[in-house]
């Protein structure tokens, strides 16, 4: 360890005399923005160069220097393998966030029956390491993996060589951005409920003089996709959780590409509500779920949800209290305006009087009903006005039961499904529909990985969980003694 210490003060001696000399410089000047702007930009580049040369003598003097003392077999990932004889350098060099540093390590290849099933030759000290994608340090493969959730390729690429001096290929981004999703995708889910649990806890915690409430939408969205002639539909869902005053205080995203059914999204999100209402503890929460009445939403409440058992009491349903989003139903409310009052003055007045009944009034469809069909009476509609106004009619007739808005505003329940809808644009429209894009499943399915993990709030869990479960070597030959640290620490 002396000798490594040593090697890594000789190498920063040169970077601290050089900061030295600025600092020096920087004082016997005017002091001006110019000159402050040149100093700080000098003291960055030294301390980035300090930082990469600590990493490049550390990272090289973790393994020991000779093959002979290291040992001959290891196993990894259920596979035994054999060490070679000579260390090699990592091809690409291993990026970090202070520059890309050179990496020279033993390799060990798969013996015979390994060879025939295909496996490749590995470096104990890279997977030690946490190297990504044989690639990037954990660190700035974490940095990657969150700048890719909100930035394209070109600006990614660009990010990395200016902020971390690091220039890698397309491919190689691809490549680390896929292995850093695919390990958060792991452990997504279980961080999600985990922090829902939190949320729980806090809002049972809270004063008030409502019930809790745990809220659940779904919407979905229309994506270009590569190679299809016309948009597809992804899906989102959203469960969010209010306190007793009916503040928000989170929300979980969950999302899919497109895919026919939807079955994915509806999969996950049914076993996150599931086994959150069996861990939770507290005081039940009122369940509510709020959308609008397209088809995929209605069918997910009457074959899923409405069919769930609750976890408290045997063989008895949960309750939900279905609303239909308000500014969908007010939608309808303006196309029988339209069609019922040619002067636009009446046609608003009209509207703004139904639109205020159904917010505040009981019994507020049957009422907009007998004033909408008594003013249809009075009219001459074509026969495209007529199926027009008989789908606006039997939209509020079908849905009359989900729009009780006044005993919703009563109970402090939401009313509009605008967390789900504005979910739709922050994970899916700001990032995968900027002018020229289209994207492939698997590929977009990496970034929506992503971008849920961040916008759920839980990255910084999944990340950590990611790096402690990665497979690690297991020496199955004993290494001779040694005083390098790599051997001591194995």
């Amino acid at each position: 360890m002396h000798r490594v210490v040593e090697e890594t003060r000789s190498a920063s001696e040169s970077q601290v005399e050089e900061i030295d000399q600025l600092v020096q410089a920087f004082l016997l000047q005017p002091v001006t923005p110019e000159a402050t702007w040149q100093f700080e930009n000098a003291v960055e580049n030294r301390l980035r160069e300090l930082g990469r040369r600590v990493l490049k003598v550390i990272y090289n003097r973790l393994e020991a220097d000779t093959a002979n003392e290291m040992p001959k077999h290891v196993q990894f990932d259920g596979h035994e393998y054999s060490r070679k004889n000579e260390k090699t350098n990592n091809r690409n060099g291993i990026g970090t966030v202070f520059g890309k540093i050179p990496l020279v390590r033993f390799s060990y290849e798969p013996l015979s029956e390994g060879r025939e099933e295909k496996q490749k030759s590995f470096s104990p000290l890279e997977q030690s390491l946490g190297i990504v994608a044989g690639n990037a340090s954990p660190a700035l493969a974490e940095r990657v993996g969150r700048a890719a959730s909100g930035h394209t390729q070109r600006e990614l690429l660009a990010l990395l060589e200016r902020e971390h001096r690091v220039r890698w290929s397309a491919k190689v981004l691809r490549q680390v951005t896929a292995e850093v999703s695919r390990g958060v995708a792991e452990h997504l889910h279980q961080a999600q409920k985990e922090q829902l649990l939190a949320w729980l806890r806090t809002a049972d915690g809270a004063k008030g003089r409502r019930k809790i409430t745990l809220a659940v939408g779904r919407d979905g969205i229309m994506l270009p996709i590569r190679n299809e002639k016309t948009y597809k539909e992804g899906a989102v869902g959203t469960v969010t959780v209010y306190d007793r005053r009916g503040r928000r205080l989170g929300t979980m995203y969950l999302g899919q590409m497109p895919e026919a059914y939807q079955t994915t999204l509806s999969e996950e999100l049914t076993r996150l509500i599931a086994e959150l209402l069996q861990e939770w503890d507290g005081c039940w929460p009122r369940l509510v779920y709020i959308t609008d009445a397209g088809y995929h939403p209605t069918e997910y409440f009457d074959n899923v949800l409405s069919q769930m058992e609750h976890p408290r009491h045997a063989g008895q349903l949960l309750e939900w209290t279905r609303i239909v989003d308000f500014y969908h139903a007010t939608e309808y409310l303006a196309k029988l305006a339209q069609l019922l009052f040619d002067d636009p003055r009446a046609s608003h007045a009209w509207q703004r009087r139904m639109r205020r009944c159904l917010k505040h009034e009981p019994n507020a469809v049957f009422r907009i009903q007998h004033s909408a069909a008594k003013h249809r009476s009075e009219l001459r509609l074509t026969e495209q006005e007529e199926e027009t106004y008989r789908k606006a009619y039997q939209y509020l007739n079908n849905q009359k039961e989900h729009m009780d808005y006044q005993t919703y505003r009563r109970l402090g329940l939401p009313i509009g499904s605008g967390i789900t809808e504005a979910a739709c644009k922050t994970v899916f429209t700001q990032r995968f529909k900027e002018s020229g894009m289209s994207w492939g499943i698997e590929g977009g399915g990496v970034i929506l990985t992503l971008r849920l993990a961040t916008m759920s709030q839980v990255w910084e869990t999944v990340y950590s969980q990611y790096l402690a479960t990665r497979p690690r070597p297991t020496f199955v030959t004993k290494i001779p003694n040694s005083n390098q640290c790599y051997a001591k620490a194995a």
